[in-house]
Parts: C-alpha cells; sequence; structure tokens
C-alpha cells in the first residue's frame, strides 16, 4: 500500500505526520471516565503576571492545579496529566484561564497540546492515589516529586460550578509560538479552546493542602502558596473540540 500524500491532502487541516501512522488527532475527540482532584490556592498576583504574555490580565490571586486520571481516551488510551491553570482576561474579548505549566505522561497528549493548542506541554509523572481516608496528587519529574495535594476522601458533596465560580477554567487561553526553520517566527498567537459535551457525575469538596518543590525545568514553585482554599474531587467526561485564535501577534 501506498502511502504517498498528494498536494490537497497536505494542506487539509487535521493532518500530521508520520504518514502512515499520524501521531496528533483529529478533532473532536473524547475523554470518558476521568477522576479530577483539583487544588485551589492564592498565590502573589504579581506572581502570576510574571508569567502572562501581553496583553493578558490577571482576574485575581487563585490558582488551580488540576490532576486528571484519563481512563479511557481517544487516540490516547490511558494516561495522567497536571494543568496549573489561574484565571486570566483578554480585555474585550474573553475571560477564562491560561496555563503555564502542564505535565502529562502521554507523548501523543504533548505532542498535540504543543502542535495544535500552543499549550507549554512537558512530559511528566502525575498520579491520583487514594490512600485510606485522603486523596493524593503527585506531580513527578526528572525523578523529583515536584507537587503533592492532600484532600479527604469524599466527606462533603458540592456542585462543579463552586470550582468553576472561582474562574471559568473550561476556557483555555495558551500562547501558541512556532517558528520557521530558519529561525523566523511563524506563529504567535493567542489561542483558546473550550471543552463540549462536559458530565459531570460527582463532585466533592473538602479542606486540602499543596506542597511545592523547586525545579528548574518544573518551575511550579513560582506560584507560591499564600493561602489554601478548598480542593475538589469530581469525576466527568467531555469531548475536545476545535477551538479559536484571539489573537494573531505577526498579524498585527
Amino acid at each position: 500500500m501506498s502511502w504517498k500524500k498528494k498536494r490537497e491532502d497536505i494542506v487539509k487541516g487535521g493532518f500530521s505526520t508520520p504518514l502512515d501512522a499520524p501521531m496528533v488527532p483529529n478533532f473532536p475527540f473524547t475523554f470518558r471516565n476521568i477522576n479530577i482532584f483539583t487544588l485551589v490556592y492564592k498565590t502573589d498576583i504579581d506572581a502570576i503576571g510574571a508569567l502572562l504574555p501581553e496583553p493578558l490580565v490577571c482576574t485575581g490571586p487563585e490558582v488551580m492545579i488540576h490532576f486528571y486520571q484519563m481512563n479511557d481516551t481517544s487516540w490516547l488510551g490511558p494516561y495522567n496529566e497536571v494543568n496549573v491553570m489561574v484565571g486570566v482576561e483578554l480585555p474585550g474579548e474573553a475571560v477564562g484561564s491560561y496555563s503555564p505549566y502542564l505535565f502529562l505522561s502521554s507523548d501523543i497528549g504533548v505532542a498535540h497540546g504543543r502542535e495544535v493548542h500552543g499549550q507549554p506541554k512537558k512530559f511528566g509523572n502525575p498520579t491520583i492515589e487514594f490512600r485510606q481516608d485522603l486523596i493524593v496528587g503527585k506531580l513527578e519529574r526528572n525523578g523529583i516529586d515536584v507537587v503533592t495535594g492532600t484532600m479527604p476522601y469524599k466527606q462533603r458533596p458540592a456542585e462543579i460550578s463552586e470550582l468553576s465560580d472561582i474562574f471559568p477554567f473550561a476556557t483555555n487561553i495558551n500562547l501558541k509560538a512556532v517558528d520557521h526553520i530558519d529561525g523566523s517566527p511563524a506563529i504567535r498567537q493567542l489561542t483558546s479552546r473550550s471543552l463540549a459535551d462536559v458530565k459531570v457525575s460527582e463532585c466533592w469538596r473538602g479542606a486540602s493542602t499543596t506542597h511545592l518543590l523547586p525545579n528548574a525545568q518544573a518551575p511550579v514553585h513560582r506560584l507560591p502558596v499564600q493561602e489554601m482554599c478548598d480542593g475538589f474531587f469530581w469525576t466527568a467526561e467531555f469531548t475536545l473540540v476545535p477551538g479559536k485564535v484571539l489573537l494573531d501577534y505577526l498579524a498585527e
């Protein structure tokens, strides 16, 4: 069988290499049977501002660290992910969340996040464990525990709106930066994606702890914990659909 691609195939959206075994999934694809453990704390607003690309502005001191246990995902299969988010606004355009750091245990997820969304994904080893009456989330990279979070196991029922009221985390804004082979800028954009068909089957909240350890390749410690808020544990499914370009720096 020939896997040669015609020009019109190559310029279509959703194209990916290798030609005979594409790595990056086409939209849409679905995440089923997900466990999510979300840590919430307050940090220094100036620390958040230092990580934001202009013209994004910070909307508050809260940080969310989502641990995702993806048990059944189209294309990718089972894997785990950590998404560090802060609330932001693109004045006059959009309000949502910005992810200065993401870590996951899937090479396909890393490639898709970086190539399509512009998310700053790196490889890592996040886990969610249930240790007797405690939920424990851990992120390890380079053999170092970078984030450790805890919350009591399913003691206080909650609604997911209690989490999204902090800031609308389902709308994720990212800085997409890709160069041409000669080093000149090819893409410089602020992109936005929102999850579709979100179904939350259960949600719990409780007092939580967050411990951050310095790591030069996973510098989550640059958003230091100043005040802990409640954590959330929830189960859900959702579909990843195409997003949009909010700002094209090069077109300006």
